[in-house]
């Protein structure tokens, strides 16, 4: 019996994205983002999640969509890496995807190198492509701490007040 890789799924811009379902702590609609000064251009800033600041990064921006609309498909998929929380802006999120391991290609040799390391692999569900990526490597080490300090920060000022 072949086994199945659940994954949830998500666009930016047209193509569909996927990333292991433990990884995603829950997926919101995208509330008021409060932006933060001097942030990488990637992050979108922080937001209250039932007390929690958690600050966001823009996928689109991150994997290069050059149009950048707000539309009410658009969501915020709440992830959780080393430890720490952080939101990621997607253009929409789909449902829980299961791929069977026979379906997932590795990833390219174009995808192993540079920018776009992210790439794991390439699950073929019916006539779609789903692109696998690592989120520790869309985020890299240097950055997640840096989004960990911005949301301290702004709790911090939250508090003050």
């Amino acid at each position: 019996m072949s086994r199945e890789m659940h994954i949830v799924g998500f666009r930016v811009g047209r193509e569909l994205f996927g990333v292991p379902i433990h990884l995603v702590h829950e997926i919101v609609r995208v509330p008021e983002i409060t932006s933060v000064p001097d942030a990488p251009g990637c992050v979108e800033g922080v937001i209250n999640l039932r007390g929690r600041i958690v600050p966001v990064l823009d996928l689109r921006k991150r994997f290069g969509e050059r149009e950048i609309r707000p539309h009410k498909k658009n969501r915020i998929l709440v992830a959780e890496l080393d430890g720490r929380m952080v939101g990621l802006v997607v253009d929409a999120a789909s449902e829980v995807l299961k791929l069977p391991e026979t379906e997932i290609e590795p990833a390219p040799g174009v995808f192993q190198e540079g920018k776009r390391s992210y790439v794991t692999g390439v699950g073929k569900l019916d006539s779609r492509l789903v692109i696998l990526v690592d989120l520790a490597r869309v985020l890299e080490r240097g950055e997640l701490r840096q989004l960990a300090e911005t949301a301290e920060t702004a709790a911090a000022s939250a508090a003050a007040r």
